[in-house]
């Protein structure tokens, strides 16, 4: 009894519960599992979302946190989701529909808290590490998935797609294929061979999953973007010629010898004939269809817009006789950002949208890793939301909190650093 009266445990975990490191170090380790958990679960992103600004509360830094809830990074996010609860009032629809719509926006309340956490943790490569170490395991368990369907764990799964679906997986592997160019390049500067390999052989992982199983019609739109915009910030002119014209030949030989590439480009054009022609519902032809009367929505009421919710009382009332066209389709989101917020919010919620990407994107100039990510995150959720609603999307909208989350904190504790450390030496 003696024995166990001295053990030391009970002592130690007193004392760590009492120690403001091990709190971080606690939140560390949430958010890299968050990260891990992105491309396989919903469920579990909630809750550990919950259990991280959980643990930050305890030895919460208020002076700092005020600091960093006043800046725009900060400001415009809150805007949004404040604007989303404030916009049930002048809807007419359900307030179940209301209430329901803000919940999307509410995720945009965990980006400051990133930012204050990973102002002072060291640790947020560990969390752009998991994400991609999680990655790269999906892109095993889809290629398995194509040669096995039945080790799928959703039913009626697309070919190539363990879970989840084609354009959430599409959003991960071609955010980390083309995140991998700027570490590929520093590493091939460094005459690193080995390491470069490995990442390059990574990144080829990526984009033949996206070639030859799973073929994501906004990854095609996207990544050539992602990859112009990497050669404008890092490379000279002659090594983006280069790049390029190795782009089309590959793109070229891609083409040749995949039939799923084939069969998602020529959908483009088959779907949008079949929609002006009135052969039924496709694809394309609901998008252009959602757009053409959320403008007419948006016109109705362009300051303040129709309120939260209020996007599928409005298609119902458009929608035609006929289900089996384009234009008797029911929706709740037109599948562009930009029309989903001015249906709802008008022109108020427009401007505090593109001042949310515009105040994040000047957050990340400069060279480096780190602002390389959080650069492609916003660059990557700003055109694939002209597809889609990615912010409000559950996956995008959270790979859009993480990686801004995380890399801006990164960035505002760099710039502190030399201020801080000059505030030192000063006499």
């Amino acid at each position: 009894m003696s024995a166990l009266a001295g053990h030391p445990g009970p002592a130690l975990l007193a004392r760590r519960w009492r120690d403001p490191a091990a709190w971080r170090t606690t939140v560390d380790v949430v958010a890299v599992l968050l990260a891990a958990s992105l491309p396989w679960s919903t469920s579990l992103v909630s809750i550990l979302g919950v259990v991280m600004l959980i643990t930050m509360v305890p030895f919460l830094d208020l002076d700092r946190l005020l600091k960093i809830l006043k800046q725009p990074i900060s400001l415009a996010p809150i805007a949004l989701f404040v604007l989303a609860l404030v916009g049930t009032l002048w809807s007419d629809a359900a307030w179940g529909a209301r209430l329901y719509a803000v919940g999307p926006a509410a995720k945009l309340m965990v980006l400051p808290a990133l930012l204050y956490h990973f102002q002072r943790s060291e640790r947020g490569l560990w969390v752009f590490t998991a994400f991609l170490a999680s990655c790269v395991l999906m892109v095993v368990m889809s290629t398995a998935v194509a040669f096995n369907p039945a080790l799928a764990l959703k039913a009626n799964a697309d070919r190539g797609i363990f879970v989840k679906n084609y354009i959430d997986q599409g959003q991960e592997f071609s955010l980390c294929a083309v995140a991998l160019a700027y570490p590929i390049a520093q590493l091939l500067r460094a005459r690193r061979w080995v390491p470069a390999g490995i990442l390059t052989a990574i990144m080829i992982a990526f984009l033949a999953n996206m070639i030859f199983i799973v073929v994501s019609r906004t990854a095609l739109v996207t990544i050539p973007i992602l990859l112009a915009v990497f050669g404008l910030i890092h490379l000279k002119w002659r090594a983006n010629l280069m790049i390029a014209v190795t782009a089309v030949v590959i793109g070229l030989a891609a083409w040749s010898v995949s039939p799923q590439l084939q069969q998602k480009v020529s959908t483009f054009t088959q779907q949008y004939q079949d929609y002006r022609n009135d052969r039924g519902v496709t694809s394309i032809g609901e998008r252009l269809e959602f757009w053409r009367k959320s403008l007419h929505f948006f016109a109705d009421a362009p300051l303040i817009g129709h309120g939260s919710g209020s996007t599928r009382h409005l298609f119902e009332l458009a929608a035609s006789g006929r289900t089996d066209l384009a234009a008797g389709t029911v929706v709740g989101n037109p599948h562009n950002q930009t029309l989903n917020v001015a249906v709802q919010w008008g022109t108020l919620g427009v401007v505090i949208l593109y001042a949310m990407w515009a105040v994040h994107l000047l957050l990340f100039r400069g060279d480096g890793l780190v602002p390389w990510i959080g650069l492609l995150v916003v660059v990557q959720n700003i055109f694939t939301s002209l597809f889609n609603s990615h912010i409000f999307d559950f996956h995008e909208g959270w790979m859009y909190v993480i990686g801004v989350g995380v890399a801006g904190g990164m960035v505002l504790r760099s710039r502190t650093k030399p201020d801080a450390e000059q505030g030192a030496v000063t006499p």
